[in-house]
């Protein structure tokens, strides 16, 4: 190739590399704008202790002590200790790949609750049955949270009840571990198990650091703890309702009530 050849496409290489180096100019600009970088701390602070935040937060921890004080009213279980934790994270920065959408919003909260009651081990049977019977007078509701979600039925929670009072087969299987846990819509109901050779203890589900208003960590009494409990009355049942979002707001700053 001549160099009077060589020079026209030596230029043509030159507009080619620079119209695509500006196009990775103008993507790398749009992948600053606000939308696509990650909520900075600050503003994480700022958006988890706004009105709104602390309305939709107080919402929902009303809703959670609801439903614990459920149980201690209408069943035989002792509430002795609650725990609620809630987290307010910022979102991350544009994902082409492998996203998982926490890219899509500035902040997102959401909250948990742990309750631990005690009962006496010698009437679990009796315990049990009165939790299910609890659920059984509950007034139906289309939010599962408002209420015992465990119920008698055909679904073998009554032949739990015949199990432990000593008139009952294991429901699950002679050959498996004794039952110990209830689980429905997001709450879930475990206990110390008794009949097992190896015993099972409901363990205290410590939370994060308190850090208000991006974390709260609530435990009340504060002192408390669940071997405080198990000595008191012999054996602790824990309630957990996981983690339920309340509050997040997208990138483009729409606010958006999960429940």
């Amino acid at each position: 190739m001549t160099s009077r050849r060589a020079l026209p496409a030596l230029a043509t290489v030159r507009e080619a590399v620079a119209r695509y180096l500006g196009v990775l100019a103008v993507f790398a600009l749009s992948a600053c704008s606000a939308e696509d970088r990650a909520t900075p701390p600050h503003e994480v602070r700022e958006l988890a202790g706004s009105p709104q935040a602390q309305q939709y937060r107080k919402k929902l921890e009303d809703q959670l002590r609801a439903t614990v004080n459920a149980y201690a009213k209408d069943t035989p279980l002792t509430l002795s200790l609650l725990t609620i934790n809630d987290v307010c994270a910022g979102g991350k920065a544009r994902k082409l790949f492998f996203q998982d959408g926490d890219d899509r919003y500035k902040i997102r909260c959401d909250m948990r609750a742990t309750a631990y009651f005690g009962a006496g081990p010698h009437r679990i049977g009796d315990v049990l049955d009165g939790i299910l019977a609890g659920c059984d007078r509950a007034q139906k509701t289309p939010d599962p949270l408002d209420t015992i979600p465990f119920r008698h039925g055909p679904d073998g929670r009554s032949s739990l009840v015949d199990y432990y009072r000593g008139v009952g087969p294991n429901p699950n299987s002679p050959s498996t571990l004794e039952p110990s846990y209830l689980y429905a819509d997001r709450q879930r109901l475990t206990w110390d198990t008794l009949r097992s050779s190896r015993k099972t203890l409901v363990a205290d589900t410590v939370c994060r650091d308190d850090d208000p208003p991006v974390v709260r960590c609530l435990r009340e009494p504060a002192g408390r703890t669940v071997d405080d409990i198990r000595k008191q009355h012999g054996m602790v049942f824990k309630l957990e309702i996981s983690n339920i979002d309340y509050y997040i707001v997208s990138k483009k700053g729409t606010i958006i009530v999960p429940r």
